[in-house]
């Protein structure tokens, strides 16, 4: 999936690198996206 998308587009490789460690922390696709909505909200 993610090779797909550095395929397709350019990728802030930072950005990427967030996710990345994100997701390898245990948070979900959409825990990610709730914060990034209200990083207030945590």
């Amino acid at each position: 999936m993610l090779r797909t998308l550095l395929d397709e587009k350019e990728l802030d490789k930072e950005w990427l690198a967030l996710i990345l460690e994100a997701i390898n922390l245990g948070l979900t696709v959409d825990e990610i996206k709730d914060f990034l909505k209200d990083p207030s909200n945590t």
